[in-house]
């Protein structure tokens, strides 16, 4: 098993040629890990003092960026925080421009949502069985309904000065996990979901989609058994490079390492290239069910 594809990769801005862009498609909709161990995210000689795990606010995991701007979950000072929001967004931009020229077929589909700077060490960090992303795991929103099957694609990219890299397990398809740990996921109720989107618990009323992808993430966390024995590799993404996945297909847990940007966005089910084998519809396959 080998869920990490490297591309050749050195540039944020294409273009690249079409066989290469149809490596990547095939690739990543594949539930592939795409690793770009060239394209590194310098940081310049004014955002060094950025690189502090004192930056956050010790209360969230991550310091994010929201589209429009607003910088939370830091304790910078207001020049520190200047800078900190112009690194974030130099980032940001950096990654649209990469999805967009290696995707050209997601452009008019893609949403940009939030950039985090993950500059604590996540080893050793403590964290509920639900809340620890050093288990296997897919994405799923508990607040944010995704509607029919949206995809969560998100894009990482290691800015660690000491040489520590990121390390990952990586577990096996979707399709494998889902058919060992849909038995164990029950569903709530229409009316229980629906008072979940009344009292604002939820953005929106959860589909069965939903409720099921809220189901794997949660099951698979909880599953001792399951976190010991399933098919699965470790990787260390090394300083300097970038790497990229659909997280709410790709199982993955992260293990250690600090200082890494990441760049959310979210992709329309129907902008895919091969839209079958996206969560959303394996699912519907194997339940038999309708789920929007």
């Amino acid at each position: 098993m080998n869920p990490i594809h490297e591309l050749p990769v050195t540039t944020w801005n294409g273009p690249f040629g079409e066989p290469l862009r149809r490596e990547a498609v095939d690739a990543l909709e594949n539930g592939e890990v795409l690793f770009l161990p060239n394209l590194a995210f310098a940081l310049t000689g004014n955002e060094q003092p950025l690189l502090s795990p004192t930056l956050s606010d010790g209360k969230s995991k991550n310091i994010s960026l929201s589209p429009n701007g607003r910088l939370k979950n830091t304790s910078s000072s207001q020049a520190q925080h200047e800078m900190m929001q112009a690194m974030m967004q130099r980032f940001a931009q950096g990654a649209v421009h990469l999805i967009e020229d290696l995707f050209p077929q997601y452009a008019t589909r893609l949403e940009r949502a939030r950039t985090s700077y993950r500059p604590v060490e996540i080893a050793g960090r403590k964290a509920s069985v639900l809340h620890d992303d050093t288990r296997l795991h897919i994405d799923a929103f508990p607040t944010r309904p995704m509607k029919r099957g949206r995809r969560i694609l998100r894009l990482f990219s290691n800015v660690n000065p000491n040489g520590q890299p990121r390390v990952w397990h990586v577990g096996e398809p979707f399709p494998d996990m889902a058919a060992k740990i849909l038995p164990k996921v029950s569903l709530p109720s229409r009316a229980k979901n629906l008072l979940l989107a009344a009292s604002l618990t939820t953005r929106g009323v959860r589909s069965g989609y939903d409720s099921y992808m809220h189901g794997l993430h949660d099951q698979a966390k909880l599953d001792e058994s399951y976190q010991a024995n399933c098919p699965q590799i470790e990787f260390a993404f090394p300083p300097g490079c970038t790497w990229m996945c659909y997280t709410d297909q790709v199982m993955h847990a992260a293990l250690s390492g600090q200082f890494v940007l990441e760049q959310t966005f979210h992709l329309d089910l129907d902008a895919m290239t091969f839209p079958e084998r996206a969560p959303f519809n394996v699912l519907e396959r194997l339940t038999g069910a309708s789920l929007a």
